[in-house]
């Protein structure tokens, strides 16, 4: 399948043509790049290294024998379909002789080649299919699929359709996800919003719209010229925070206790007055105006909260005209973790000692031989990793003690540690005292006591570190469901936490974790992810479910975070 130095060759071939065929549309280049590494990347990706001229390539580049024993519906469903159609005998003939030309090259292919009946039905690269022979035999007799301005014509045209049909032929442009979902209607002729990705052409290991979405995230990281870049093993092709869009005037938050509650309406209910909350603003957090009217006391206004997007209604009275920057400020989650001043911490083991699974929690991590981590280079095997590190931590075991609750104590915090410690992303164990950290800030060495200079961290604490330290480890918010559990399905890292109103009382973590065939996160009707799928240890343990759903807008909560890692 294509790797980087074959999209950066694709580009550098056709970026040109593309780019002046999708302007004015909401398709970009990239996406039509992924939509050919779908297609046909299996086949171009090869014959390009065999000193084949590109028109060559062009030709060569068709596909797919299945027939009607194998599921396919279209015309021509069989060779006795196709020849008994005006002109289809000549078809016939040169879609087999297609089928040979390329097989001779793409091992895969060989067996249907020698078959004498079989023949290709995907035409070109984009891969137009025989069932529109009957109307435009001109296209494959003349072969004009092996022109990539004819082919690059078609597939504009499919999208559009495609876009029509998704019923969004008046969007001027498209998001990451709403890409995919265009590319799927592309493939299967329509979408399904409520299966979010996994729908279209399934391949045996995933689903058309998550191939076409890791694709097109592998394709943005591609340049047509220049160097090309191998991300270090582990990490994953999370898309940066999303800028703030509104151009309204620019306030900050004037409050003196309470966050303010920023919301998706401009009402509050009396009797659910969380109900509709979306985020939690501090005092000082600047916002800007998505217009200046007021409705029933509120405005409307955008902001960035550590790295999450928020639109939604804040009470007017609580806002002022910002006294800061001009802008709101966007910040972006370091790459590495700082190496010096305010550093990770992690309490050391004494000689010879094995933190187990088995063994009932202290402040240490795990350090049992042969633990699984997270080192893929891909989505796919990123993927495999976390389900590995689920497998293995295994926290709904009995003989796992580490996790399993007692005396009404329960291990949501070391769980989500743990995971996050084999995933190689910091969540703290332990983190450095008040005291510590002054010291650390000026140069200072400090060594790790616990109960000295280092304090172990419950869930409460958790959502403390992210809000003020997650950043600079790697950690951003994001304020969408639907994004959260995209990026975890790209092998990204993903927790929600909740703070409980009572500090003495326990908050909650739980892991959000990729979704798998057997094991999905809950849609609405509109696709919108409404339950992630997630992974916790708590009053009930498990590796997979969507729990209850909202729990963390309960009233026991003073606030919660979505939060990912590359």
């Amino acid at each position: 399948m294509p790797k980087r130095d074959d999209i950066q060759w694709f580009k550098q071939q056709f970026a040109g043509q593309i780019e002046s065929a999708v302007s004015g549309t909401p398709f970009c280049l990239d996406m039509v790049t992924a939509i050919a590494c779908q297609e046909t990347g299996n086949i171009w990706s090869v014959l390009r290294r065999q000193q084949l001229d590109v028109g060559r390539i062009l030709e060569l580049c068709v596909g797919d024998t299945l027939d009607t024993d194998r599921g396919r519906k279209a015309f021509p469903r069989t060779k006795e379909e196709l020849i008994s159609k005006r002109n289809g005998a000549e078809m016939f003939e040169i879609a087999h002789k297609a089928l040979v030309e390329m097989a001779q090259y793409i091992e895969g292919y060989r067996s249907a080649a020698a078959n004498k009946d079989k023949f290709c039905h995907g035409f070109g690269i984009f891969q137009y299919d025989l069932q529109f022979f009957l109307g435009e035999p001109d296209y494959f007799m003349q072969k004009r699929y092996a022109d990539f301005g004819s082919c690059l014509e078609k597939c504009i045209v499919s999208l559009r359709g495609a876009l029509a049909r998704v019923g969004w032929q008046d969007k001027e442009t498209l998001t990451e996800y709403e890409k995919a979902c265009v590319a799927i209607a592309y493939n299967a002729g329509g979408f399904i919003p409520s299966k979010g990705l996994k729908q279209g052409y399934w391949d045996g290991t995933k689903y058309y719209g998550e191939a076409f979405f890791e694709y097109f995230r592998l394709c943005r990281e591609v340049p047509p010229s220049g160097p090309v870049t191998e991300p270090p093993p582990g990490r994953a092709p999370v898309a940066p925070p999303s800028p703030v869009l509104a151009s309204g005037t620019l306030y900050e938050v004037d409050v003196r206790s309470d966050p303010l509650r920023l919301r998706s309406e401009p009402e509050i209910d009396p009797r659910k007055p969380g109900a509709n909350v979306l985020a939690r603003l501090p005092d000082g957090q600047v916002v800007r105006a998505v217009s200046n009217k007021e409705v029933n006391g509120f405005l409307e206004v955008e902001t960035s909260l550590n790295g999450a997007r928020y639109r939604g209604f804040a009470a007017a009275r609580y806002l002022v005209p910002a006294s800061g920057p001009g802008e709101v400020p966007v910040p972006n989650p370091a790459p590495v973790p700082p190496t010096t001043g305010i550093v990770a911490v992690n309490l050391p083991s004494p000689p010879g000692k094995v933190t187990r699974r088995t063994e009932a929690a202290d402040a240490h991590s795990l350090n049992e031989p042969g633990q699984p981590d997270r080192k893929g280079a891909t989505a796919g095997d990123l993927r495999s990793d976390i389900a590995g590190i689920i497998r293995w931590l295994a926290v709904d075991a009995p003989a796992h003690l580490r996790y399993q609750p007692r005396q009404q104590t329960t291990f949501c915090n070391i769980y989500a540690h743990d995971f996050c410690h084999l995933a190689g992303a910091y969540l703290p164990r332990v983190w450095w005292t008040p005291g510590a950290i002054e010291r650390l800030a000026v140069g200072e060495q400090v060594r790790p006591l616990l109960n000295n200079t280092v304090e172990e961290q419950r869930a409460n604490d958790l959502f403390r570190w992210l809000r003020d330290f997650g950043i600079r480890f790697g950690w951003r918010q994001t304020g969408s469901l639907t994004k959260l559990q995209l990026e975890v399905n790209q092998g990204a890292l993903g927790v929600i936490v909740a703070r409980r109103r009572e500090d003495a009382r326990p908050g909650h973590v739980v892991v959000v974790v990729p979704e798998t065939n057997e094991e999905r996160a809950r849609r609405n009707g509109s696709g919108d992810v409404v339950a992630p799928l997630q992974s916790q240890a708590g009053s009930r343990n498990f590796r997979y479910g969507t729990g209850r759903p909202d729990w963390w807008k309960g009233d026991q909560f003073a606030d919660s975070g979505f939060w990912l890692h590359l």
